[in-house]
């Protein structure tokens, strides 16, 4: 499997890129922020073809360059429906405030005009999407968003891995997304978390919206928001 991903934007979000290898079709996992130029070097890099745009959630610095990706590569956007309403307006997703002082800190005098790309499709739970050889599954997780969706990928290298899990703003390395914005919610977040999450195999790789991959052993084990949902061992597995 070819995977590759950099980092995007004044936020530095991880825009992904996997593939079965060099010359196939590929999947693009979030084209935030000015990930434009990443993105045609690694498929000019990798002589790939983007069949498709996945959206983990619908917030600005994840599927900013969604639209120009989706109309220069001719491909379909995929989203759950609960936020496909933020493909033409972003900024509803945040606070007046925040959309303010987002503005200020990009330099920008207004947000640029957003209008849906010309295919969008609906990223529902369990819905599997086959590019080129590659199998997706997506699980519906809000919390972070009412829409927020993470994407799991069979693996077949040489590393002891089963699957890798495009986790978005939903897991991170030690920590989880944020419930305080326009349509998070904490419970949701729990829920998400316990039911989600915890029954994963641990050797999923988890590749996060901002910072360095994991593992969901890792995080089952250190990552504090897991700790607190996960049952206490009984008496007889206590070492």
């Amino acid at each position: 499997m070819l995977l590759t991903s950099f980092p995007a934007g004044p936020l530095q979000a991880n825009c992904y890129v996997a593939a079965r290898g060099p010359g196939t079709g590929c999947v693009v996992v979030d084209p935030g922020m000015d990930a434009m130029a990443g993105l045609r070097h690694v498929v000019s890099e990798q002589n790939l073809r983007p069949e498709a745009i996945l959206i983990t959630h619908g917030h600005f610095d994840h599927m900013w360059n969604a639209q120009d990706a989706a109309a220069e590569y001719n491909c379909p956007v995929w989203i759950h429906p609960a936020d496909r309403h933020l493909l033409s307006d972003p900024m509803a997703a945040i606070s007046t405030q925040s959309a303010a002082m987002l503005r200020q800190q990009l330099q920008m005098t207004e947000v640029p005009d957003f209008v849906e790309p010309a295919d969008v499709r609906e990223a529902e739970d369990g819905v599997q999407i086959e590019i080129d050889g590659l199998m997706i599954r997506v699980d519906h997780a809000p919390g972070h968003t009412p829409g927020t969706v993470f994407y799991r990928i069979d693996y077949d290298g040489p590393e002891d891995v089963s699957q890798i899990m495009f986790s978005g703003d939903f897991l991170f390395a030690g920590s989880i997304g944020r419930t305080d914005l326009t349509g998070g919610s904490h419970d949701q977040m729990q829920e998400s978390l316990r039911d989600r999450v915890l029954p994963l195999a641990d050797d999923v790789i988890v590749l996060p919206g901002h910072g360095p991959q994991s593992s969901i052993g890792r995080e089952r084990a250190t990552n504090p928001f897991l700790a607190e949902l996960a049952p206490s061992p009984r008496p007889s597995e206590l070492p």
